[in-house]
């Protein structure tokens, strides 16, 4: 059945009286910031970082913070500057909570001394480890070896030693043959580096570096991040490796994280938990009493299935206690998720013996714990299902030591196979190319459909219990684990700040037209939101990114058809959902943009060989294109997570990117177009004024901003940039400039016009209004107005001004809020009527579009889907930034 259509009043062109912004003020900054958690108040105390923005000039750098509760409570905060405007006022503050806080459902942020913490979580540096200690859990991390954390303690006892990495190597393929010639190999992690990015007191951060090693061969290095929190009996590690191989002969047959924890207690005191669907627990005892022919009595079993101390065996049935050693024990279990769809549990007595199979269901939290009434471990995995293929094994239960492993990559999915897709037959040379080109819309060339130097980053947390929990108190632990307590500052506060250019304002609908764009944009991000559900878009690899293009024959997206398929943030779909998020404080918005920004930001992009720095255009396989662009590895689409966040590996990501000019010696950015060899010369590097140079700006504003250590480099070549693109005679119209990688400067001289529908359409639109409200250029502002009020003009209107016309352009509705930028600009009543007739009445999403789903069950579909095939995410990621931007620049006239 069809959905109504949201809105049936047709959208029509307000009066103008649009006001200019040029030169306004700055903004005194609010006395008190009201804060809340991103989805209520949580049930469990874990700690929480957020950042929160400033108004330029608003506030000394080194401003003091206090946080209370909104009954006056004071609660303890760490706070640090992640971000300053260029008259080093703090533009962005972090702060830190503990996990012994007072829960609140809601927080004042004041400019105050701050509490300190009752117990401050400390760090200790001594040869060859690092301690941190929460005040409830000491952690010892070596600095060497194969463990990254050496021991675990509470109170004295030991809760878990020998934390390590695993991955299992495998040299051959699994090809379908009937019989399986296969050889592994596992490799453990060898610790190279430590260290110590933060002390506390509320918050700690050790990071440990190092690879896979075995027999000389080593492989997948990584860089985990291990989070302490003042209270906390938990540490989150945030686990990130790269892929350095080629993919094609050797293969990650399992990757994870395998523990040791002492088994203290009779085995009839050691308990199993393994999480389900939503609050679902299965709890076990290694040695079970429960169910037995001989009842040991009804206190006894209600104790073991509780998880409490058993009384003393004299108590019991002596038919029972004096036949304990008849009753087996159960130290093995696994719980594998091997789709998005489905889980297994099973579990035997030891190795040698066979598996029963326990139960199954569809979709695991990841959370598990082993251990006994006098203490034992907790662990789990952020994402579980939807990065399946993934496994949770406890092994030796029944012994002295048992060992929990998380798999990222389960070693019963098969190897990870990361070939590229199909042999490129008849492609041979360009002219080839292009034509398959032209057939699938795919760039293919020979060696470019490598996954060497991509990443993926996921999220783990292990907990030191002082006892078996309670399944109320392991449900909440799991719900922690798949969605960690964020703290928020709300839409207001982040629109007020002027925060990411001022490109976006709360939402409102408190006008017919305004609440059918709002309607619009709900529309939008529900329907991708479902269609990820419905379409089952999720796996180690491609949790996180949507596809591109509808197939209206088929009834599916895509999936593989050339580069239709995974978007791979083509046309800025990052940007739109975190844009929609600022306005509206969804948290499901939120939680989608994370996981694109954890996907696109590190399986998108490449972090080690030749073409680290760039990303990788949209295809069949997230790397299986040959365009390799800065458009796609842009610090734009991570700037907006780090900073809400201050999240350490998104700065990681975009710190990556502050020399990746230096990529344009290696790779031509016009490979496909250029006729001529390309001869690279340092000092004369042809850049595009658009996709490549937004993305070159994006990374240098944010090092800059951070005060990075490449900081002063990178405001050297920002400033440079923007300088010399003011001088040229046609600006950013001019298309591509001469770039001197030293100066950083463009050659001024050319007076071309060369402009593309895409060049400003990665990032440009939303890098440039922040660098306008930064750096005081005029002739940068200038030759950006230019751009953003000629794009969408007549022919006349452009060759009049620039001496040649702009083409046959294409994505009005999309540059639509270029338009209606410059008419806040220049306070230009009619640039602000035209921008919402482009956005309203061109191409692009319009009152003729149905804006609703169709209904389709089988045969003619796999699954029940409800398809919407007039949407494609190129699309829709336009009609959301020009919703969102033009409704922030020009919505105060809509009517």
């Amino acid at each position: 059945m069809a959905a109504a259509p949201l809105m049936t009043a047709p959208m029509e062109a307000p009066s103008w009286t649009a006001t200019p912004i040029k030169g306004a003020a700055p903004q005194e900054a609010p006395e008190t910031v009201t804060l809340n958690w991103l989805e209520g108040t949580p049930a469990v105390g874990t700690g929480s970082t957020w950042g929160v923005p400033w108004p330029k000039g608003a506030l000394p750098a080194g401003t003091p913070f206090a946080l209370h509760t909104t009954g006056g409570t004071a609660v303890p905060i760490q706070t640090w500057p992640i971000g300053y405007w260029p008259d080093g006022s703090l533009k962005w503050s972090a702060h830190a909570l503990a996990a012994d806080a007072p829960l609140a459902e809601s927080y004042v942020l004041s400019r105050a001394a701050g509490a300190q913490p009752a117990t401050a979580v400390t760090v200790t540096e001594q040869r060859d480890t690092v301690t941190a200690d929460t005040g409830t859990v000491r952690f010892t991390i070596g600095s060497r070896g194969s463990a990254l954390i050496r021991s675990i303690t509470r109170g004295g006892t030991e809760i878990a030693r020998n934390l390590e990495l695993i991955s299992l190597r495998q040299t051959t393929a699994d090809d379908g043959d009937d019989e399986r010639r296969t050889s592994r190999e596992r490799l453990t992690s060898a610790v190279t580096r430590v260290t110590v990015e933060q002390r506390g007191p509320v918050r700690a951060v050790v990071r440990v570096e190092g690879t896979h090693r075995r027999r000389g061969r080593s492989w997948l290095p990584f860089t985990v991040r291990f989070y302490f929190y003042a209270g906390a009996e938990h540490v989150r590690m945030v686990h990130t490796f790269l892929f350095d191989s080629e993919g094609q002969k050797e293969f990650v047959a399992g990757l994870g994280v395998r523990v040791a924890v002492p088994m203290r207690d009779e085995h009839y005191d050691r308990h199993i938990r393994l999480s389900g669907d939503g609050d679902g627990v299965l709890r076990e005892a290694v040695r079970g009493i429960t169910g037995l022919r001989r009842d040991p009595g009804a206190t006894v079993r209600s104790a073991q299935v509780a998880g409490r101390p058993l009384p003393d065996p004299a108590t019991w049935d002596q038919r029972v206690t004096t036949r304990l050693p008849l009753i087996p024990t159960w130290g093995d279990y696994t719980l594998s998720q091997l789709s998005s769809e489905g889980y297994t549990i099973r579990k035997r007595t030891k190795a040698g013996h066979g598996w029963i199979d326990v139960d199954a269901g569809r979709r695991s939290s990841g959370f598990g714990y082993v251990g006994g009434v006098s203490g034992g471990l907790g662990f789990g995995m952020r994402d579980f299902w939807q990065r399946y293929p993934s496994q949770l094994d406890i092994r030796g239960a029944d012994t002295g030591e048992a060992e929990a492993t998380v798999w990222l990559w389960s070693p019963e999915a098969g190897p990870m196979d990361t070939r590229f897709y199909h042999d490129g037959l008849g492609q041979d040379t360009y002219p080839e190319q292009i034509e398959g080109l032209n057939i699938t819309y795919e760039d293919y060339e020979p060696g470019f459909g490598t996954p060497y130097g991509i990443a993926r980053t996921t999220e783990l947390t292990f907990v030191a219990l002082a006892a078996t929990p309670s399944s109320e108190q392991l449900a909440a632990l799991g719900r922690t684990v798949k969605n960690p307590p964020q703290v928020i500052a709300p839409p207001a506060h982040l629109a007020a700040s002027g925060a990411f250019g001022g490109l976006f304002s709360p939402a409102d609908r408190s006008t017919p037209a305004r609440a059918k764009v709002e309607d619009r944009l709900d529309f939008l991000f529900d329907y991708y939101r479902d269609q990820v559900e419905q379409r089952h878009w999720y796996g180690f690899w491609n949790h996180g990114d949507v596809m591109h293009t509808p197939d209206v024959d088929r009834h599916v997206w895509r999936y593989d058809v050339g580069g239709y398929a995974w978007d791979n943030s083509e046309l800025s779909p990052d940007l739109w959902l975190w844009f929609a998020y600022l306005r509206s404080g969804r948290a499901d918005i939120f939680r989608f943009a994370e996981a694109m920004t954890r996907h696109t930001g590190e399986v998108d992009v490449y972090h080690l060989g030749k073409w680290a720095g760039l990303g990788t255009r949209h295809g069949v396989q997230h790397w299986a294109d040959s365009a390799k662009q800065q458009r796609i590895s842009t610090a734009a689409y991570r700037r907006v997570f780090y900073f809400l966040t201050a999240d350490e590996r998104a700065g990681d990501l975009m710190h990556e990117l502050v020399d990746s000019d230096r990529t344009f010696l290696a790779l031509d950015p016009l490979r496909k177009i250029r006729t001529e060899p390309y001869t690279p010369d340092p000092h004369a590097l042809a850049i595009g004024l658009g996709t490549d140079w937004s993305g070159l700006a994006a990374a240098w504003l944010t090092e800059w901003e951070r005060r990075g250590p490449k900081a002063a480099v990178a405001e050297k070549k920002l400033l440079a940039t923007m300088r010399t693109i003011g001088r040229m005679p046609n600006g950013f119209v001019t298309g591509a400039g001469l770039y001197d990688i030293d100066t950083g400067e463009f050659a001024t001289t050319a007076k071309t016009v060369s402009v593309s529908h895409l060049s400003a359409m990665f990032g440009q639109v939303e890098i440039c209004a922040e660098l306008i409200a930064l750096v005081d250029l005029p002739e940068f502002e200038n030759a950006w107005l230019q751009y953003c009020r000629l794009f969408n003009a007549t022919k006349a209107e452009q060759a009049t001004e620039c001496g040649a016309d702009f083409g046959n352009l294409i994505l009005k509705q999309g540059h639509s809020r270029l338009t209606a930028y410059a008419a806040a600009r220049l306070g230009d009543t009619t640039l602000a009527a035209r921008a919402w007739t482009e956005f309203t009445a061109t191409d692009g999403y319009t009152d003729a579009s149905p804006w609703q789903t169709t209904h389709r069950e089988g045969p003619e579909v796999l699954n029940a889907v409800d398809e919407a095939p007039w949407v494609d995410t190129n699309t829709t990621a336009l009609y959301g930034l020009a919703a969102i931007q033009n409704l922030a620049l020009i919505g105060t006239h809509i009517q």
